[in-house]
């Protein structure tokens, strides 16, 4: 993977990846090109089997604070009429990559993550909190609706009632708040926060990661499913899971009484 990105730092470990967004100066707010050099990166991650997990963190004091809005600014002020629908199609791509790799993606959240940040971080497999981190779905503020996904994730996360509450309103969620309300899987301590991202990656890196990716499928599927079909491709999925050599292994490690060695396939 290359890593030579303007906006997009690229640490490369055993078995996992960490993708951080770099504009500190704007609190990692998004332009066009770190939006296609996130793009890229996370596909070159989904494509390398070397890469097992991939974590998606923001650089200096903040995960993410949005879209950049000067672009849009001087859009308004040249009296073009704004199709944003466009636009949002190069953020849909990247949630569809999150959600589609067959791998776990891990947001690694803390200061502020708001708007569009806040949403990608949503759409990703795990949430983890420091306690300074602070959620906020910001559109109302500027008179807009929810993109990135929010709409679809945030309801399914908290509920339709706190999702309306927080997207109304537009008020902060703090880490520990966030972690009580199901936004995010954890909350740590900011102190222990890069070593609790680290420890978790290389777990999930370690483990059987063609079932991961199996089991994302399956989950994501039966958000939309009825009972039979869900149970239908629960049966699908299973015949491809023992098949895989990561299957096998655990088995042999069972009757031995030892840990078992993933190796992903």
């Amino acid at each position: 993977m290359r890593s030579d990105f303007q906006h997009l730092l690229v640490r490369q470990e055993e078995g996992f990846v960490i993708l951080t967004m770099n504009r500190p100066e704007v609190l990692n707010a998004f332009n066009d090109l770190m939006l296609e050099e996130l793009t890229e990166a996370t596909e070159a991650a989904a494509r390398d089997a070397s890469i097992r997990c991939v974590v998606i963190n923001g650089a200096g004091r903040a995960f993410g604070a949005g879209q950049d809005l000067h672009g849009f600014a001087t859009v308004h002020a040249s009296g073009e009429p704004i199709k944003v629908s466009e636009h949002l199609t190069k953020y849909h791509r990247l949630i569809r990559l999150f959600q589609e790799m067959p791998k776990p993606v891990i947001a690694a959240v803390h200061g502020v993550a708001a708007g569009i940040s806040c949403n990608l971080a949503l759409a990703c497999d795990m949430r983890i909190a420091a306690d300074n981190a602070r959620f906020v779905e910001a559109f109302a503020r500027i008179g807009l609706v929810p993109d990135g996904g929010g709409a679809f994730f945030l309801p399914r996360l908290v509920g339709l009632g706190k999702a309306l509450e927080m997207v109304l309103l537009a008020d902060e969620i703090s880490g520990s708040e966030a972690e009580r309300i199901g936004l995010v899987n954890k909350c740590v301590p900011a102190d222990d926060f890069d070593a609790f991202i680290l420890t978790l990656a290389q777990r999930l890196a370690q483990g059987p990661t063609r079932a991961y990716g199996l089991i994302k499928e399956l989950m994501y599927r039966s958000l939309d499913s009825d009972l039979q079909t869900s149970l239908q491709l629960e049966g699908e999925m299973q015949d491809v899971a023992m098949g895989t050599v990561d299957h096998r292994e655990s088995v042999r490690a069972f009757l031995e009484k030892r840990p078992a060695n993933y190796t992903g396939r």
